[in-house]
């Protein structure tokens, strides 16, 4: 069954403010995001350490919250890998009014630099094409907070948060382990 964006934000708000942590839904996604667009080793918990850290200043996180976090980073790596499942940044929906998304965007932003910056040490050789995405992203996590809410500044946000979600898949695709191929030679067997 798929959770939609505001029940998924609705359930990690709750966990979150039951765990005593201020932060939004946006930024527990957008520090999932940077550690698994880092290259965070996608097959182990190597995850939770550096989630840990920058989520709950490395404190262990609640079963309940632990457990919704583990079951958005199983999405969200599938997501990833599996490009036809449509990767999305979780966000409010259009309901909400353009500031609370425009902010959720900045809070997301600045939680996947954050994290990306953490886990790849090798950011600073990347490719030109993801340095420039990282140093746009950087711009994007200061954005204007005060919009007004009407069809340009909608369209503006939709292209954005486009644009947010592109540069996320393009660190993906240069700093994710690579996956075994299923069509590589298999050794042979002993007999």
């Amino acid at each position: 069954m798929v959770t939609t964006p505001s029940l998924r934000i609705e359930k990690l708000s709750q966990a979150l403010k039951a765990a005593e942590l201020a932060q939004h839904p946006a930024e527990v996604h957008g520090t999932l995001v940077g550690l698994i667009c880092g290259g965070v080793e996608h097959k182990s918990k190597a995850w939770v350490t550096p989630m840990q850290d920058l989520i709950s200043d490395g404190q262990p996180f609640p079963a309940e919250l632990h457990n919704l976090i583990e079951d958005l980073y199983k999405d969200t790596l599938e997501r990833l890998e599996e490009f036809e499942f449509g990767f999305t940044i979780l966000l409010p929906e259009e309901e909400e009014s353009l500031n609370v998304r425009v902010e959720a965007l900045s809070l997301w932003v600045q939680s996947y630099l954050a994290a990306i910056a953490i886990i790849q040490p090798k950011l600073k050789q990347a490719s030109a094409e993801v340095k420039e995405v990282i140093e746009d992203l950087t711009e994007i996590a200061q954005v204007e907070l005060d919009v007004s809410d009407d069809n340009e500044s909608e369209a503006a946000f939709i292209e954005l948060e486009e644009f947010v979600r592109v540069s996320a898949i393009l660190c993906y695709s240069e700093f994710a382990p690579e996956l075994p191929s299923s069509n590589q030679e298999q050794p042979d067997t002993l007999h």
